[in-house]
């Protein structure tokens, strides 16, 4: 069984262009997103996927001066993008996580993952209900069933950009998924810490700042105990 971690990002986002490599207490997010996934995957498990546009050279050119797997595609097509990378590197699960979601719940991937090896899911996740952050989603997708759905996928501009919005709007009768919910800590349910503006990175900075030493290996009890502080 191979498992994949396939980080998606462009450098050209709308309401913060460049936030990807932006210095983020000392390293851009794209850093503090690898980092996170590559203390439970190895390095080779781990591709950024970006686009061919001319304005995603620079992660390309961040990625290869850090010796970090990178893939380019569609720009607008982020779910073919998503199966084209799974399919080059032969991974029999792909894991959707967001370039922006420097918060991962390691606990939650290891559970997951558990799951995955047993080939018995097609879709797993933890996005459903929002009882984890926003910014903190994990998708596991069998690679297999993604391609069987890729053209009902492109049907619509949406499902297009969102990769798998289609499996939360209208899902097959037929999919084998399963819910992951945060059941230990409620105070972050529904919360939200995702980077899509200035705020966010005003925000994220002072998260970052209060958990200190603990950024390197911290629980989601520690995120939650740093959420309350702050008082978002």
């Amino acid at each position: 069984m191979k498992i994949g971690y396939v980080i998606l990002c462009r450098y050209n986002s709308s309401r913060l262009p460049g936030k990807i490599l932006k210095s983020l207490k000392g390293l851009p997010p794209l850093q503090h997103t690898f980092n996170r996934i590559n203390q439970f995957a190895s390095k080779d498990q781990i591709v950024i996927a970006t686009s061919v546009e001319e304005s995603d050279n620079a992660i390309c050119d961040y990625c290869e001066a850090n010796q970090i797997n990178y893939f380019r595609g569609s720009l607008d097509n982020v779910a073919r993008r998503f199966l084209d990378v799974a399919e080059q590197h032969d991974f029999d699960y792909v894991v959707r996580i967001n370039g922006d979601n420097i918060f991962i719940d390691l606990e939650t991937v290891e559970l997951m993952e558990k799951e995955a090896v047993t080939a018995q899911y097609d879709f797993l996740t933890n996005v459903k209900d929002r009882t984890f952050p926003k910014g903190m989603s994990i998708e596991f997708i069998r690679t297999a069933f993604y391609k069987e759905k890729i053209l009902w996928i492109e049907s619509e501009e949406a499902y297009k950009e969102h990769v798998t919005f289609a499996f939360y709007d209208n899902p097959p009768a037929e999919m084998k998924v399963k819910f992951f919910y945060n059941e230990k800590f409620p105070k972050l349910s529904g919360s939200d810490l995702a980077l899509d503006s200035p705020e966010d990175f005003k925000f994220i900075e002072r998260m970052i700042e209060e958990l200190g030493t603990k950024m390197k290996n911290y629980t989601l009890k520690e995120i939650e105990d740093a959420y309350v502080k702050l008082e978002r």
